[in-house]
C-alpha cells in the first residue's frame, strides 16, 4: 500500500475483515479510515483497530484508495454521498456482490479506476481466497494494488469480470456449505453415539485434513477420494448413499442458485 491512506466504506464483516488485514500486513493505522452509519458501530471500530470513523463524504474525500464494504442495496445511496468528493486516481474496489465495476463507474468521476473484488470470510483465519477484476479504467498497476490490500488476507486471484458470478457461488458463499457439511457431521457423530465435543474435534480435523490435502499434494479430488475408498468398505457403503440421495446434483443446483442470485442483485441495483 506504500503508506496510501485507504478508506473501508461500510465496514460490516466484510469490510472490517479487509480493515483488520490491511493492519495485520502491517498497513499504519494512522494512514486507515472507517466508516459505519450507527455510533456504537463506530466505537467498536476504533476500539479495536485504532483507526478514525468518519462520515462517507470524509472518507471519500481523503482517500487514495476507497474500499465500498456494503450491502449491494444499499451502493447506489453510499456512492451518492461519497462521489462528489473522490479525488482524481482514487482507486475504488468494491465488495459488492453482484455489482459490476460499470456500476460504480457510472456514479463515480468520469475515468475513476474501479476494481471489483470477490473474497470470504475464512479472512478472520488468513486463509480467504481473493477474486479481483479490473473495470474499463483500473490499469495493472491499479490491480497489483488491489492484490496487494487483500494478499494479507490469503490467497489472490485474477479472473475476468464475467467469471465473478460464478465466483460468488463457488467461494464467496462456500464457506457455508463447508460449515453445513462439517454441522451435519457432527450431528451424525451424536446419532451415532459420540460426545458431542468429540464428534466436533472429529470432524473438524477432518475437513482441515482434508482441505490441507488437497491444497498442498496438487492431486484431483477424485484421486484422493479413491485413496481412501476401499472396495466394498465402509467409505463406499458411505459415499453410496450420499450419491442415492444426489449429492452432487444438489451441489450443482445449490451453487446455480447463488449464482442466479448474484445476477439478480445485479438488475435490482443497476
Amino acid at each position: 500500500m506504500s503508506g496510501r491512506i485507504v478508506a473501508v466504506l461500510g465496514a460490516g464483516t466484510m469490510g472490517e475483515l479487509v480493515l483488520a488485514g490491511l493492519l495485520r500486513g502491517g498497513h499504519p493505522a494512522d494512514r486507515a479510515l472507517a466508516s459505519a452509519r450507527r455510533p456504537a458501530r463506530a466505537e467498536e471500530l476504533r476500539a479495536a483497530h485504532g483507526v478514525r470513523v468518519v462520515d462517507n463524504a470524509t472518507a471519500a474525500a481523503e482517500a487514495e484508495v476507497l474500499v465500498i464494504g456494503v450491502k449491494p442495496q444499499d451502493a447506489d445511496a453510499l456512492l451518492r454521498e461519497a462521489a462528489p468528493h473522490v479525488r482524481p486516481g482514487t482507486l475504488v474496489v468494491s465488495l459488492c456482490a453482484g455489482l459490476t465495476t460499470e456500476f460504480f463507474a457510472r456514479r463515480l468521476p468520469e475515468g475513476t479506476p474501479v476494481v471489483r473484488v470477490m473474497t470470504n470470510t475464512p479472512a478472520l483465519a488468513g486463509a480467504a481466497i481473493s477474486a479481483i477484476s479490473p473495470g474499463a479504467h483500473a490499469t495493472d498497476e491499479h490491480v497489483t494494488l488491489a492484490e496487494e490490500l487483500f494478499r494479507p488476507l490469503g490467497a489472490v486471484l485474477r479472473v475476468p469480470e464475467n467469471q465473478q458470478d460464478a465466483v460468488t457461488a463457488v467461494s464467496g458463499s462456500g464457506p457455508a456449505y463447508v460449515f453445513l457439511f462439517v454441522e451435519a457431521m457432527i450431528e451424525a457423530g451424536v446419532h451415532l453415539g459420540l460426545p458431542r465435543r468429540t464428534a466436533r474435534e472429529l470432524a473438524v480435523q477432518t475437513a482441515l485434513g482434508s482441505a490441507t490435502m488437497l491444497r498442498d499434494s496438487g492431486e484431483h479430488p477424485v484421486t484422493l477420494r479413491e485413496a481412501v475408498t476401499s472396495p466394498a468398505g465402509t467409505t463406499a457403503a458411505a459415499l453410496a448413499e450420499l450419491e442415492r440421495h444426489g449429492l452432487r446434483a444438489a451441489v450443482l443446483d445449490a451453487l446455480a442458485a447463488a449464482r442466479d442470485r448474484a445476477i439478480a442483485l445485479a438488475a435490482q441495483n443497476t
